[in-house]
């Protein structure tokens, strides 16, 4: 595959399969960090009593990856693909579905032996409405000891109770900036891809503020920087652009025009944005907080007007009428 980079260059990339899927990891030992919910999840594989399981926490924490160690290491390569439904829940999981795909899956007799293992592998699960929900239960509750759910979720509440009751819980947590950067030098060592020594520092607490403790956002914006011809004289700006952030400069620019409550300049800097993801460009008001002379009075309602757009934008609200109502209570926030 061949892809021009900003500047017009073609660069060849030698394989077209994303870093996420060709660096997975293949064993416990290769899952970064969650070493409490690892060391349980090994005995519970080696043992002839395993429960069903929820793996709750946040994106890009390895919950998918561990899920399918857990299945590999209990199912036989040659009856893998047979014994294990996998299933993205918030685009395929209704309730016909569940009544016919999940429940025959369950009940099918299996080809090989009656105690080998089956797996039905639930992602994003929390997006499975309530009735739908209810229907899972009844099947999670009749299905035969050699059926095992494995539920992955980023809010277990929206999980009900007596789904959960009938789960092992774990919990995966953000990775660390150390986490995240060790595993990105893996890739670039396997990809033989050398750093200026120089650039590393900044490279990586870029790549870690883009990713929030995110490992798969690390390992993206890490190959689309590479892809783009970013790295060799790093080139900061262009990777926080393409991973929907504002640029440092960009960002300084409308701080102070927030701060100086211009309002013209404000509109005039909107009307640049490019591609920036409104949930990022949160992220960064608020990284940047402590630099708007908040009032005391104001900033504690001010946080909650910010969990408020959050929510209308998760709900389907126009992104842009949404930043702009955030940026004029700002504004309205600070003292004069």
């Amino acid at each position: 595959m061949e892809i021009p980079n900003r500047k017009g260059k073609i660069i060849g990339i030698k394989e077209e399969k994303p870093w996420v899927e060709k660096y997975r990891p293949n064993s416990f030992e290769e899952i970064v960090s969650q070493s409490v919910a690892i060391n349980n999840l090994r005995e519970f594989t080696l043992s002839n009593d395993m429960p069903h399981m929820i793996f709750t926490g946040p994106a890009g924490t390895g919950k998918t990856s561990t899920a399918l160690i857990i299945a590999k290491s209990a199912i036989k390569k040659q009856n893998y693909y047979s014994n294990v439904l996998e299933l993205n829940a918030s685009d395929t999981v209704r309730m016909d579905f569940v009544r016919s795909v999940i429940k025959s899956f369950v009940n099918q007799s299996l080809a090989i032996d009656s105690d080998i293992l089956k797996f039905i592998i639930l992602d994003e699960a929390d997006n499975i409405p309530s009735q739908v929900q209810q229907a899972l239960r009844r099947i999670i509750e009749k299905s035969s000891s050699n059926v095992k759910f494995i539920l992955l979720c980023n809010y277990i509440n929206k999980i009900i109770d007596p789904i959960v009751s009938r789960c092992a819980v774990f919990r995966f947590v953000y990775l660390t900036k150390i986490e995240i950067e060790k595993r990105l030098k893996f890739i670039l060592n396997k990809e033989k891809l050398q750093i200026p020594k120089t650039h590393e520092n900044k490279l990586f607490s870029t790549l870690y503020f883009i990713s929030g403790g995110d490992l798969r956002k690390a390992i993206n914006a890490l190959q689309m920087a590479v892809s783009l011809d970013l790295i060799e004289k790093l080139d900061l700006s262009e990777i926080l652009k393409i991973s929907g952030f504002l640029d440092d400069s960009t960002l300084e620019r409308l701080i102070d025009a927030i701060n100086s409550k211009d309002i013209k300049e404000v509109k005039k800097i909107f009307d640049t944005f490019e591609n920036v993801d409104s949930r990022n460009f949160i992220k960064q008001i608020l990284g940047h907080i402590d630099d708007f002379p908040i009032h005391v009075n104001n900033y504690n309602s001010f946080m909650a007007f910010v969990g408020d757009i959050d929510y209308r934008i998760s709900q389907g609200a126009d992104d842009k009428i949404q930043l702009v109502a955030l940026i004029s209570q700002l504004i309205g926030c600070i003292e004069t």
